[in-house]
């Protein structure tokens, strides 16, 4: 076996601190405990909570929302889909003992305030208005006013009503210009990801943006007052690492938590550290990101952000671990962890023409530098052309599977084309039971995926193509795994998932 897993025997703790698709993370501090949300674009449940203690290890604890809503969209219905969109970045607070998460979806059009006193257990309240406002960022203020800023290139600026059931009239106003100046007049990407905080009186607001030419890069904003006047700063320009904010530890040491595209696998949180100079956050060790940081060391992904499932679950219980999340909202009556013991059910309810299409895909974040997952799947009960396995999910997305067509069962290897999914390799199969492995090489970039079959769970083939993995805006999101059951002729017919097995290392080293 090779192992590329981080080494949990190193003293300092290694960038990046994630390597997995974590995205737009914000996050707060609760005396020694720190939390953090992220980005959840089409997937249900939404608004990933994690925690940790040390900045560096952090585990699934809850999320914001079972389900944003109910439109065609979010429910892949009508043609419609959520890919890409649902909901974008999150702000996460605390105030007067409550946790506040706040985010916004134009799958909706609306902008969400979720709020609980019990981060980890819940249960949420939500207040929902319109618009939606794109990335905004949450203040409660000294003063008892609640601020919103939000905004791309021109930020704008609003006071929240005090029961945050939307902004108050006549409050809106432009807080700054123009954003992106102190990077320079040829931008790409207008500032964005604002992320507001108020240090020792001055208020500090963070951003995002992309000079052409160059790199994501931070902007930050100075004021004595939360309306400005505002003064800016090109804060760090390094790889690529941008859109965050600021955290402190128990001890007063300060950091920057940011991410940084890395192909195929998604957006990975960075930590850098921060001095202040002059009443300004300075990001990084001479302007650059470290490759280590002066925190404990990083344990692994495992099983705090992926997890492996046998799905034995006590009698009537239903749940999933947190590390499941469905493509777009699920339909329940159709999905089952009691229904056979120590199995997950995927029924199917409705016919669809392509993986992208189907419901009830239940997906993992794949994780850097390299991985693979395993599953075995009963087909026993498969009806004419039904199609169920495991796939990698993104845009050009690749999956191994059984089809039942003519009556006959066979082993597929499917990758996308031009958009379109084309059969790259089939293997005949009689037995009910099979065994599909995927593996995904991040190392460096070389997104490269391959996938495996076999009959017995202990001697694997390699079928078809490489697939290689592409990060693309139409899905914004990194690869993950999925189990997966739809029908194209017929439905009422069901697999059942023995496993699902995830860890950090590959089989072999693929040619």
């Amino acid at each position: 076996m090779l192992q590329l897993g981080i080494n949990a025997q190193e003293q300092k703790a290694e960038n990046p601190i994630l390597f997995a698709d974590v995205p737009d993370a914000s996050m707060i501090r609760v005396k020694d405990t720190y939390y953090m949300s992220s980005t959840t674009m089409h997937l249900s449940p939404g608004v990933p909570i994690m925690k940790s203690k040390d900045l560096v290890n952090w585990e699934l604890v809850n999320y914001a929302y079972d389900r944003l809503g109910e439109v065609d969209a979010l429910n892949l219905e009508n043609g419609e889909s959520a890919y890409g969109r649902g909901s974008w970045a999150s702000c996460i607070r605390y105030h007067n003992n409550t946790y506040y998460v706040f985010t916004f979806a134009a799958t909706t059009g609306k902008t969400y305030a979720y709020t609980t006193k019990d981060i980890e257990n819940g249960p949420w309240e939500v207040n929902s208005f319109e618009p939606s406002y794109h990335d905004l960022t949450v203040h409660f203020d000294d003063d008892g006013k609640v601020y919103m800023i939000w905004g791309a290139g021109k930020l704008m600026i609003a006071e929240l009503e005090s029961d945050l059931s939307g902004v108050k009239k006549g409050t809106e106003k432009v807080l700054i210009e123009n954003a992106s100046a102190p990077a320079g007049d040829n931008i790409m990407l207008g500032a964005e990801g604002s992320q507001l905080f108020k240090i020792d009186g001055n208020y500090y607001l963070f951003n995002i943006t992309w000079p052409r030419g160059g790199m994501r890069t931070v902007v930050v904003h100075r004021a004595a007052s939360i309306n400005g006047p505002y003064e800016g700063r090109l804060a760090l320009q390094d790889k690529g690492v941008a859109q965050g904010g600021l955290i402190d530890t128990p001890d007063g040491k300060w950091f920057s938590y940011l991410f940084r595209d890395n192909g195929a696998v998604g957006r990975i949180p960075y930590l850098v550290p921060v001095k202040w100079e002059d009443g300004w956050p300075i990001l990084g060790e001479d302007g650059k990101v470290p490759n280590t940081l002066d925190l404990p060391s990083n344990k692994g992904l495992i099983p705090n952000i992926v997890a492996s499932d046998e799905f034995k679950r006590k009698k009537k219980d239903r749940k999933l671990p947190l590390v499941w999340q469905w493509n777009h909202n699920p339909i329940d009556s159709l999905w089952s962890v009691s229904e056979r013991k120590g199995y997950l059910r995927l029924k199917t309810g409705r016919m669809d023409s392509t993986f992208v299409d189907a419901r009830n895909t239940l997906t993992q974040r794949t994780i850097g530098p390299v991985c693979s997952a395993e599953t075995a799947v009963d087909v026993s009960q498969m009806k004419e052309g039904d199609f169920s396995g495991l796939s990698l999910l993104q845009k050009n997305y690749g999956y191994i599977g059984v089809t039942l067509n003519n009556g006959s069962k066979n082993i597929v290897m499917v990758h996308t084309h031009d958009d379109l999914p084309q059969e790259m390799a089939t293997v005949p199969v009689s037995q009910n039971k099979v065994y599909f492995k995927a593996e995904c090489d991040f190392t460096d970039k070389k997104d490269a995926a391959y996938f495996y079959y076999s009959l017995d769970g202990k001697k694997w083939k390699k079928i078809g193509t490489k697939l290689k993995m592409t990060y693309t805006l139409p899905h914004f999101m990194g690869y993950r795994f999925g189990l997966f059951n739809f029908a194209t002729k017929n439905t009422g017919g069901y697999v059942d998932f023995d496993y699902f097995t995830i860890k950090n290392e590959l089989t072999e080293i693929p040619e």
